[in-house]
């Protein structure tokens, strides 16, 4: 109806422009060029308008959903529209009992109905793998229903490995009927990794820390156990995927993140993963020992990387911004907890080559990484554009600690080529710390910097100011990292690593050769 009247509004404008004999920027008669004779028109018919052509759909149905090896199959529920065309709707069982593998079939899109396990549970002390969820390049998965979402149960893994053109997406029913938008969130739940690597804060009274007696139970869920005392635990590989609009509150407090590794081990690989648009954190890392490289987390309406109870590992290149229009978001990391401070394993980060855009002007969102508790961090090569507000926060006396190897206490965070543009007052202190503290610690490393202006272009990439600054060898920290010769997380424009299998909105645009987030590919 909406384009009915503006072509309506056209053709009357027309009209009017044969009347006046002169339409357009210079076109209207003015005083003093003659007189205007306007003659009596012939009445003619009302024109039909003619609608804006849409574009015609790419996508047709698949006659039938694909048969797939073992005992578990698909169901076939009809056939699911949006604007890219139709689908075959797929549904995935409420669990995997046995090895599968999802084919990339034109016309066919998977879905969780609810809840869908990857095998079942195989306890701490287990060192089998039974069950492996296999997804091909260029698969969509979407949560049919809010509380739906993926975990890969302990004992279980995922090998979901797109690529650079061909990336996997999990999403939500609205992404594919095209409802969904740039602020839209919480269309289903997320993927949870459950492993067997050690963690802190026990379910169980009086079990120690880090053993195989200490497990929990993940955020948001109930019967999804983690933890163990296998630091190499493998879950699997999730490379080159998307995972849009997730966060899905199941109760009061709880609520699923967009990736959440849950005691995850060593042996996991993670990278290439964008999350787009979580309710909760984008990523929150709950214990375990895995390391991620290549990460995008874009509109995360509260905090875009969580990590807490006892995770030790490694983080490199991460592009975190925060959603469009200012108005959502929490800090761009948020470490550890407060009232367990002293509890062993300690949690102990290295991350490097990160580049952070801070937007939420809301108050009380002033801090751009929060470490309280008892983590220890260190912090290279990094990047955090937050005008306005503060960059860094210390939230707990325990953080400022000296080293201490019989506590598994490696020190206060460290900083090595960080640079911040913040607000006049950078740094805070809370519970027990002063912000000349902070800023004492924020110092003491090399190459740091907190009058940055940036020079990025395209929102997140280097300029000339960047490029002049010196980096840090982050290999010295862990074998795990590149060494780079630059901070921040894109080098410059010829460092297209993001490119291709991300996806584009209002928050961030990584290029053309990346789709639109609310859109569903099509090839």
């Amino acid at each position: 109806m909406a384009a009915f009247a503006r072509i309506r509004l056209v053709m009357l404008s027309g009209v009017a422009c044969s009347i006046l004999a002169a339409c357009g920027a210079d076109g209207v008669a003015s005083p003093g060029e003659g007189v205007i004779v306007i003659p009596t028109p012939t009445p003619t018919p009302t024109p039909t308008p003619t609608p804006t052509p849409t574009p015609p759909a790419t996508v047709t149905p698949a006659a039938n959903c694909p048969t797939i090896a073992g005992a578990d199959q698909l169901s076939n529920l009809g056939t699911i529209s949006g604007p890219g065309g139709e689908w075959r709707n797929c549904g995935f069982p409420t669990r995997f009992n046995s090895t599968t593998a999802i084919p990339k079939v034109a016309g066919v899109i998977y879905s969780l109905p609810g809840r869908v396990d990857v095998g079942t549970d195989q306890g701490a002390t287990s060192t089998n793998n039974v069950v492996t969820l296999t997804i091909d390049p260029g698969v969509t998965v979407f949560g049919a229903t809010g509380v739906s979402f993926l975990a890969v149960n302990r004992g279980n893994r995922i090998d979901a490995v797109g690529t650079p053109t061909q990336p996997i997406i999990f999403t939500g029913r609205g992404n594919v009927v095209g409802s969904a938008g740039d602020q839209t969130s919480q269309l289903w739940g997320g993927v949870v990794l459950l492993g067997r690597a050690p963690i802190t804060d026990c379910l169980a009274p009086g079990a120690t820390p880090g053993t195989a007696a200490c497990e929990r139970d993940t955020e948001g869920t109930s019967n999804a156990l983690y933890g163990g005392a296998q630091p190499a635990d493998n879950s699997g590989r999730l490379s080159y995927v998307q995972i849009r609009y997730s966060g899905f509150i199941l109760s009061a407090a709880s609520e699923l993140q967009g990736l959440t590794p849950s005691g995850v081990g060593s042996g996991t690989q993670l990278d290439h993963i964008q999350i787009h648009n979580s309710s909760d954190d984008g990523i929150e890392i709950f214990g375990g020992r895995p390391n991620l490289k290549h990460l995008v987390i874009t509109g995360a309406e509260d905090d875009g990387l969580d990590t807490d109870v006892g995770y030790k590992g490694n983080i490199q290149y991460v592009i975190g911004v925060q959603r469009e229009g200012g108005a959502v978001g929490d800090s761009m990391m948020e470490i550890d907890s407060n009232g367990n401070e002293d509890t062993t394993p300690r949690q102990n980060v290295n991350i490097s080559n990160f580049t952070y855009i801070h937007r939420n002007n809301a108050a009380g969102n002033g801090v751009s990484i929060l470490v309280r508790g008892g983590a220890d961090y260190t912090f290279a090569n990094g990047l955090i554009v937050a005008p306005g507000f503060r960059c860094l926060g210390l939230n707990s006396a325990t953080t400022v600690n000296p080293a201490n190897p019989a506590l598994d206490e490696a020190g206060p965070p460290r900083f090595f080529s960080v640079s911040l543009q913040c607000n006049a007052s950078p740094f805070r202190g809370t519970s027990g710390v002063t912000d000349a503290q902070v800023q004492t610690i924020f110092e003491a490393g090399t190459n740091n910097r907190s009058n940055y202006v940036p020079s990025l272009t395209n929102l997140f990439v280097n300029g000339a100011t960047e490029t002049g600054f010196a980096a840090f060898d982050a290999k010295t920290l862990n074998a795990f990292f590149d060494t780079t010769a630059y901070v921040g997380a894109v080098r410059d424009a010829n460092d297209t690593w993001y490119q291709g299998w991300t996806c584009n909105s209002t928050t961030a645009n990584f290029g053309t050769s990346s789709g639109s987030c609310s859109a569903i590919p099509t090839t």
